[in-house]
């Protein structure tokens, strides 16, 4: 996954989701959602990243980059239906989203900055859930 992140950087010259999605032909829609964050979707070979509108904005890119990674790492899983409609397990795919979603937004230099700081400490310096950096943390993905 890693790998697949440092490409995307390199090549799109940005840790931004949104502009990541938008140079990938991704269609960002910003709608209201009720309490759900987002969720991906494709149809007739166009992918879609929805989001809801009435986030604040660090949840925002969040979100965008959580559903990119659904869009590169699982472009043809519907999770909605698997939910809905099969009662699989989709925690699998949902945490894959969030280690790609928080890798992307933060880089291993910007997380040597913070070398010696606890796990809430980074959490509150960057405004994430203390589980999203805990995942971020351990390197190996």
């Amino acid at each position: 996954m890693q790998r697949i992140i440092s490409k995307l950087v390199k090549k799109h010259m940005s840790r931004n989701p949104i502009e990541i999605a938008d140079n990938l032909g991704i269609i960002i829609l910003y709608e209201p959602l009720g309490n759900i964050n987002g969720y991906y979707s494709a149809a007739f070979r166009q992918k879609f990243i929805h989001i809801n509108r009435d986030l604040p904005e660090h949840k925002i890119k969040f979100t965008a980059a959580h559903e990119l990674g659904h869009a590169i790492l699982h472009p043809k899983l519907n999770t909605l239906f698997l939910k809905e409609k099969t009662y699989m397990s989709v925690n699998k795919f949902e945490i894959q989203a969030n280690k790609f979603a928080i890798n992307l937004l933060i880089s291993d230099e910007q997380l040597d900055e913070h070398e010696g700081l606890t796990t809430e400490q980074i959490a509150r310096f960057y405004g994430y859930n203390k589980s999203l950096i805990q995942l971020r943390l351990n390197r190996k993905i």
